[in-house]
């Protein structure tokens, strides 16, 4: 699929449309037919509709050119196109784009088609004037169009499945953009531009060509198509081209934004004639909202001027000029090896930037400056992530997390470990060896090369291969074990890399997504940090927050169960305290299931013969009432759970993994379950315990993106760990049940 196919669509439309227009007796004065939108720019795809509109002059009989119109688009519906259609007079046209900032735009691609041509150029002539005169004044309008845009659809270089017109970095902010250098405000590298457009259009044309219909989103199924179509070798090939342009797209949308706002914040009676200087480092500059060069500046002899300039772009998030960026990457020599004590602290400066740090790095990414600062960053460019809690790709995620790090400095006795730590904890991906395995001799290697000591390296390397630890440790073992906080300390056994691995994880988390750093999942890796700090100064480890301190109401005493239910910021949390008994986890569990209500997470522990239960679920206003009926029902078997919640598989569900930890505690059986994220399986994986006669003696249920990881502190009901044989058959029945097989 070439432009030139897309024209020669347009060309046969046009043919089209000029006959129906000629056969609805339509004439050279008066109407005109004009194409608009991708019809309009001439790039029809082989499935886009005809977006057309019938212009009448001012003071033409209504009834005139209404009785037109629907001559003119019964033989367009007849020859089988979709077509987009609309009569509006003249004034009407300029009274839309008046009122309508997307109308206004739009109606910059107005092309004439048939009838009056001068109405036609009246028409596009005059939109395009007002758009000049008026763009103060609508610009900040459609600006905020776009950022609505984007927070809604999400970014082409790094969706799942990228949405080729709305997503940030497709076709829809290419066409802005042109709306953009119409304005005469602002210029934007237009070969640049419009290499990127054609070759998006061109990636559309084949993908409408393979799902055989009109759509912007590439499913996974389509790589493969666009991969021969693209005569790239393989799906992954496919995925990194059209993620490039999404990306470049991106990068010169953000760049022009970033310079139309300081073309608003400027007046043009205060525009100076020749750009003003301010220094800001040596050899760097400020100019317009953009760091350059300082007059007189020798990039050729200042390796370190890149990262100057770099950082002082990001600390007062402003543009880092995309040319001066160039020049440097190409003036500059090599930094030496280990990296001089400046470089490494501009370095640290650019990580711990903040939000400035994002527009930065892409202009660094975008001009190859990345390859001199970081040749390892190739790694995991644009590299998706296999995770569906990741809302980007992995090296977008990198920065985010730099970002959500530079939020916690604070916290730390080591920023500059911190940020270098987020900067490289996922380097290792991309091969078949775990990640954070091979990420830490990796990153250990990039820290001696920038010039950390061998005690900093050494420490940016554990924290790569140990960044998952806490969160796994917190959101799936038992605090209350002593076996939890030893499996933590066995690796991380200072209290200041403690606190760096504490920030590293939550940053980390919220780089991924909210549900990654829910108030739930915040509140365990937090305790648990808080309890492994108290081992490593004192010794000893302080009681589990919330654990040994929820109060039994007194109706608890007399059989019944208490239910209590709060307010959270993502939900409700609902708090079951009841005598224990075997079964009771999985009658609870059937309680929010056949509720149809999601559990985000929960605990259980025992009080001495009660058992309290805390569940974050995905609802607002439970009725406690309604809770204690449904609950009632289910004890006294009046309704099947079993029944009601038997398993059912959807295509492409993963078989349920079940494993016994035994070197997770020396009181209990541990075993763990991940399964597909479904209704019931937290009742399934206890109602099979209970019909073993084992008792849970806490349970800790994590869901995250469409996985639920589930772990439970299994013994017998007369107390103590299960045999071997014992947990084969606990485990065995487990698999059984998530399976549906009896």
């Amino acid at each position: 699929m070439t432009a030139a196919e897309r024209a020669a669509r347009t060309e046969a439309a046009d043919a089209l449309t000029r006959s129906a227009y000629d056969g609805a007796g339509g004439t050279d004065t008066g109407t005109a037919l004009v194409a608009v939108g991708g019809y309009g720019r001439g790039e029809l795809a082989p499935y886009s509709d005809l977006d057309l509109v019938l212009v009448a002059d001012e003071g033409l009989p209504e009834e005139q050119w209404r009785e037109l119109a629907g001559h003119v688009w019964y033989p367009l519906w007849d020859s089988g196109h979709q077509i987009d259609h609309s009569v509006r007079t003249l004034p009407e046209m300029l009274a839309a784009a008046e009122g309508d900032v997307r109308v206004a735009s739009g109606l910059l691609d107005a092309r004439h088609v048939a009838g009056d041509h001068s109405l036609a150029l009246r028409l596009r002539t005059t939109v395009l004037a007002h758009w000049r005169r008026q763009a103060r004044e609508r610009l900040p309008e459609l600006r905020e169009l776009v950022r609505s845009r984007h927070r809604l659809v999400g970014e082409l270089a790094h969706l799942s499945l990228p949405d080729l017109k709305e997503a940030e970095g497709g076709l829809r902010d290419a066409t802005v953009l042109k709306s953009l250098t119409a304005t005469w405000l602002v210029d934007v590298p237009a070969a640049d531009l419009e290499r990127c457009r054609q070759q998006l259009l061109d990636v559309r044309d084949l993908l409408h060509a393979a799902a055989g219909r009109a759509t912007d989103r590439i499913a996974p199924e389509h790589w493969a198509a666009l991969a021969e179509g693209l005569a790239l070798p393989d799906e992954a090939a496919a995925q990194r081209y059209v993620r490039e342009l999404g990306r470049r797209v991106t990068h010169l949308s953000r760049l022009a934004w970033r310079r139309t706002d300081d073309a608003l914040r400027r007046t043009p009676a205060a525009r100076p004639r020749r750009p003003e200087l301010t220094r800001l480092a040596p050899g760097v500059a400020l100019s317009q909202g953009e760091v350059v060069l300082e007059r007189g500046a020798r990039p050729e002899r200042d390796p370190v001027l890149l990262l100057r300039a770099a950082a002082e772009a990001a600390v007062r998030d402003v543009v880092l000029a995309p040319p001066t960026a160039a020049r440097l990457v190409r003036d500059c020599p090599p930094l030496p090896v280990p990296w001089p004590d400046e470089a490494r602290r501009q370095l640290v400066r650019l990580l711990a930037a903040g939000p400035g740090l994002l527009g930065v790095w892409e202009t660094l990414d975008e001009t190859g400056a990345l390859d001199r600062i970081l040749p390892e960053w190739e790694r995991i460019r644009l590299l998706p992530h296999a995770s569906a809690i990741h809302r980007f790709t992995v090296d977008r995620h990198v920065v985010e997390t730099c970002v959500e790090a530079a939020g916690l400095i604070r916290d730390v006795s080591r920023p500059d470990v911190l940020v270098v730590a987020a900067l490289l904890h996922d380097i290792g991906k991309g091969g078949l060896t775990e990640h954070s395995v091979a990420g830490a001799p990796i990153a250990r290697a990039i820290a001696e090369r920038m010039g950390f000591g061998p005690d900093e390296a050494e420490l940016i390397g554990r924290l790569v291969r140990w960044h998952l630890l806490l969160a796994d440790v917190a959101t799936t073992r038992d605090p209350d074990d002593p076996a939890t906080v030893e499996k933590l300390t066995e690796h991380i056994d200072t209290p200041e890399a403690l606190a760096l691995l504490t920030a590293l994880t939550e940053a980390d988390a919220k780089a991924a997504s909210p549900k990654a750093w829910s108030s739930w999942r915040a509140g365990l890796v937090l305790d648990l940090s808080r309890r492994a700090r108290a081992v490593l100064e004192r010794g000893s480890a302080p009681p589990a927050f919330g654990d040994e301190q929820v109060p039994v109401p007194p109706e608890v005493a007399d059989g019944e169960v208490a239910i209590a239910v709060e307010p959270v910021a993502d939900g409700s949390r609902v708090t079951v305290v009841a005598l224990d008994r075997v079964g009771l986890l999985a009658d609870v569990a059937a309680l929010f299931a056949l509720r149809r209500v999601a559990i985000r997470a929960a605990r259980l522990w025992a009080q001495g013969e009660h058992a309290v239960s805390v569940w974050d679920v995905d609802a607002d206003h439970l009725d406690v009432g309604a809770l204690h009926d449904q609950l009632d029902a289910i004890v006294a078997r009046r309704v099947d759970p079993a029944e009601r919640l038997a398993p059912r598989r959807a295509p492409g569900d993963l078989d349920p993994a079940v494993v016994v930890r035994p070197e997770a505690s020396d009181h209990a059986t541990v075993i763990e379950v991940r399964a597909a994220d479904r209704l019931g399986v937290v009742h399934q994986v206890s109602a099979a315990l209970a019909a073993l006669e084992m008792t849970v003696r806490s349970a800790h249920i994590s869901t995250l993106g469409p996985q639920a990881v589930d772990v439970f502190y299994v013994q017998e009901a007369a107390a103590g760990a299960l045999s071997d044989t014992r947990a084969a058959e606990a485990a065995h029945a487990v698999r059984r049940a998530l399976r549906g097989s009896s």
